[in-house]
């Protein structure tokens, strides 16, 4: 919440700092660095909501970053007043470029900020004897120092905290610019180990940034050359290049059979938050994350996996060919995705849809209804025809006699927000329902979620229209992530609002279908 923060082309407003803040709570994060209170108005409030709203359970130790100025010191320890336990996060930078060029200091005078911060830290802890307090302190641009000039400075600031192994100090070594290879950072932390002070008092912390695309690589070598502690951001936010990615790390571990003590089972609904919180998208290639990382398009890579998953049912251990993991643990599943040509055979589904009726079917309807058509080739035992293409693609996403239908909706708008109230007629029964949002598709994903008591997350929006008239009909599509199961809808109208609540509420309809096919 504060590097990745901070490298936003717009910073997160309170409520959305608020939301990741909780999906963070949620996944599991026992230690969460909540801002920079000193630097700015927004980030002392949201540290003083968190605390007087009762937002920080009690496992849970908030950090703050400060720079060793007494004045933001004191400011940083009026945020956490109230705190149960806190980490205060005190740095300033050591490099050699920084030394020389930035502050115009010999180390002597670097030494003496570092201590000055310490003493000004240790004597504001000392006015909250109410709170638990853990100091932290960091050479920033450690990669940058020189290593003996790096023991020196950390040794002379925790001569003044005084740790002990019951209350250790936490000694953070940031490569806040990464400037060599993984190997090469391992090694500075293990020299460092070796040579600090105290050791048995210290909790040594890494914080690695990916200029070189190596963020996570280093920190693993890190942890194994000696380190107690990583810090990192979802999805790797931060500056420039970004941060440490540390869910990719936490499922590295997991790969490997270690509990990462972090539920990631939900990956859909993280991605969600982090996208909606940062206006920034997560890669369709990364790691774990992205959308494609489980899908395999090579002809043989597909057959390989099949083959693995029909003989992995019979297994405790996953061990499947080109999957490292099992999808399903991420709330995910192996997709096949078929390459679109007009020379695909089985393969044109969407180009068949396309030719015949128009329809420019999105890549994550392109997957779910290629599988469709591939059971019914499976069951008959025979090429399925254009027409019979169709037939299929109308039952499962258009087909008028669902459950949930639309029948009537009203909209209206209060600053920024939409309201909606519509009558949902449900196996012949009418509801009413209401919601609100941003937009149309929340205020209408908040009134069916809300009436139907499921858990609905839209992960994708497409619409288009069906011809150059101005009554020509609109077609909407929709990706929905519901009670952890990802569905498709489709809805066509000549009123483009109509089309996509009817999109929405056929994606419920199918989920629907599903749950009960597996039951049957």
């Amino acid at each position: 919440l504060r590097d990745g923060n901070q490298a936003l082309i717009e910073p997160m407003s309170p409520a959305q700092k608020h939301r990741l803040y909780e999906q963070l709570v949620k996944v599991g994060f026992k230690e969460i660095e909540v801002g920079f209170p000193a630097a700015s108005e927004t980030d002392y409030q949201f540290v003083r909501d968190i605390i007087e709203q009762g937002k920080v359970p009690d496992d849970v130790t908030v950090q703050i970053l400060t720079p060793a100025r007494q004045a933001l010191i004191q400011r940083s320890f009026e945020a956490l007043k109230g705190a149960r336990r806190a980490i205060v996060h005190l740095y300033n930078s050591t490099s050699t470029v920084q030394r020389e060029q930035v502050f115009q200091m010999d180390k002597q005078g670097i030494i003496d900020i570092a201590v000055q911060g310490a003493e000004w830290v240790k004597a504001e802890a000392a006015k909250y004897p109410e709170t638990e307090w853990v100091f932290q302190y960091s050479p920033e641009s450690f990669t940058g120092t020189e290593m003996d000039f790096a023991v020196d400075v950390c040794d002379a600031v925790t001569a003044v905290w005084q740790p002990t192994s019951d209350q250790p100090v936490i000694i953070n070594l940031p490569a806040t610019v990464e400037m060599t290879t993984p190997n090469v950072y391992a090694d500075q932390i293990e020299w460092f180990c070796q040579h600090v002070n105290n050791r048995q008092a210290l909790l040594i912390s890494l914080h690695t940034h990916n200029d070189r695309g190596c963020a996570v690589a280093a920190a693993e070598l890190g942890v194994m050359a000696g380190a107690d502690r990583v810090e990192g951001t979802l999805f790797g936010n931060g500056e420039r290049t970004g941060n440490m990615d540390v869910i990719t790390m936490a499922m590295n571990l997991y790969s490997q059979g270690i509990d990462p003590a972090l539920d990631l089972s939900a990956m859909d609904e993280l991605i969600h938050t982090y996208t909606a919180c940062t206006q920034l998208p997560v890669h369709p290639r990364h790691p774990y994350a992205g959308e494609l990382v489980f899908t395999a398009f090579s002809g043989s890579h597909q057959d390989a996996i099949n083959k693995c998953l029909k003989q992995q049912q019979d297994k405790t251990a996953w061990d499947v060919a080109y999957l490292p993991i099992n999808p399903s643990d991420l709330g995910r599943s192996y997709e096949q995705v078929i390459r679109i040509n007009s020379q695909s055979g089985k393969g044109g589904i969407a180009y068949v849809i396309a030719q015949q009726k128009g329809l420019q079917l999105p890549r994550s309807l392109q997957i779910e209804f290629s599988a469709i058509v591939q059971r019914e080739a499976e069951r008959s035992g025979s090429e399925v025809s254009p027409e019979g293409i169709w037939q299929l693609f109308e039952s499962h996403y258009l087909n008028s006699d669902q459950p949930l239908q639309l029948t009537d909706y009203q909209l209206q708008r209060t600053g920024d927000q939409q309201h909606i109230s519509c009558s949902i007629s449900n196996a012949g029964e009418i509801h009413a329902i209401q919601g609100q949002g941003k937009g149309l598709i929340e205020a209408f994903v908040d009134a069916i979620s809300q009436h139907y008591q499921r858990e609905i997350i839209v992960l994708d929006y497409h619409e288009h229209s069906l011809g150059e008239q101005s009554d020509a009909q609109a077609a909407c599509y929709v990706q929905t992530n519901i009670n952890g199961q990802r569905v498709c809808g489709v809805g066509i109208n000549t009123d483009i609002v109509e089309a996509s609540l009817h999109a929405i509420l056929n994606s419920m309809n199918h989920a629907s279908q599903l749950e009960q096919s597996r039951v049957a």
